[in-house]
């Protein structure tokens, strides 16, 4: 069985079992979280939201929280001795998924 979920405004596949890196969550390590923005549940019985599914929930649990990959942001305009350099880490939860309920 398996499920799509909304969270941090991108939808992401999921499974029980499966670690997933989201957007970063309030919440702390070892805490419970709930999906409730089921969009599609899918295995032996398809079920398809519209948006949502009702009374549908995906159940995880919060591993831990970190910081990605550095990625370098470079603005510049030519001839016209314009230059700007950055550099960006995306925080990010990393959530193990226990049960999908439907």
């Amino acid at each position: 069985m398996y499920a799509i979920i909304e969270t941090g405004g991108k939808q992401i596949k999921v499974e029980e079992g499966q670690s997933i890196f989201i957007e970063k969550l309030d919440f702390n390590a070892e805490d419970e979280v709930t999906f409730d923005k089921v969009l599609f549940v899918g295995g032996d019985n398809v079920k398809v939201g519209a948006p949502f599914v009702d009374g549908a929930s995906v159940t995880g649990q919060v591993e831990k929280h970190g910081k990605g990959r550095k990625i370098t942001v470079f603005k510049y305009k030519p001839k016209k001795n314009y230059k700007r350099k950055q550099g960006h880490r995306q925080p990010y939860t990393k959530v193990t998924i226990n049960k999908i309920s439907v």
